[in-house]
């Protein structure tokens, strides 16, 4: 081969190369998230909720009732506030006539805290068209609780329940946003309507005004 042609390729070699990119460095960038689609809710923390099915049990266990007669009381609450955070089971005793006084103690359980036991009392006046006397075993449904510390105040209610003897009643009582359903069932006859409030606590106090 001529030394011309030799000369020819080497140059057309040297242009090809500087031609070529020496090897582009692969993409290593994260393709982008997708974004969730416009006006999807947020997703609920169940973990931190009660089912019915779980809060169904643990009251039919603590009033030694039948699942479903507790389930018709629960299904009721269930339907107006969905699923509590927390509930409180205890037992109170309390009589009226005109004026009532009620006194109670119990155990505030939280989801989110591993269903650890905090102990706390309530107690509270009742004014209003009111007749009768009752021992009850409580169990409160809670709904909105931030921790376990947010009980500890005054939630006014309206009490109208229908007690029988073996009859389930619910009231409801709020403060904020924090909303408290409790269930009772227990011994005596009591009608009425009597508007009133009950304060929660870490001790006994039994000044209830």
């Amino acid at each position: 081969m001529k030394i011309g042609s030799i000369v020819a390729l080497c140059l057309a070699a040297f242009v090809f190369a500087l031609a070529t990119p020496a090897g582009a460095a692969p993409d290593t960038t994260a393709p982008e998230a997708t974004p969730p689609p416009i006006g999807s809710p947020a997703p609920r923390a169940e973990d931190e909720t009660y089912s019915p099915d779980e809060i169904v049990h643990k009251a039919a266990d603590f009033f030694g009732a039948t699942t479903e007669a507790v389930a018709k009381a629960v299904e009721n609450v269930f339907a107006k506030y969905g699923r509590p955070n927390a509930y409180v089971a205890g037992s109170e005793g309390s009589g009226a006539f005109v004026v009532g006084l009620r006194y109670g103690e119990g155990d505030l359980y939280m989801k989110a805290n591993g269903d650890r036991a905090t102990k706390v009392f309530w107690q509270g006046p009742s004014v209003g068209f009111d007749f009768g006397a009752n021992a009850s075993k409580t169990f409160t449904l809670v709904y909105n609780l931030p921790d376990a510390e947010a009980i500890y105040q005054r939630f006014p209610g309206l009490d109208g329940s229908f007690y029988f003897v073996a009859g389930i009643g619910v009231n409801y009582q709020q403060a904020g946003r924090i909303v408290l359903a409790p269930m009772r069932t227990g011994v005596g006859l009591r009608a009425g309507v009597n508007g009133g409030y009950l304060s929660y606590a870490k001790e006994r106090n039994w000044i209830p005004f």
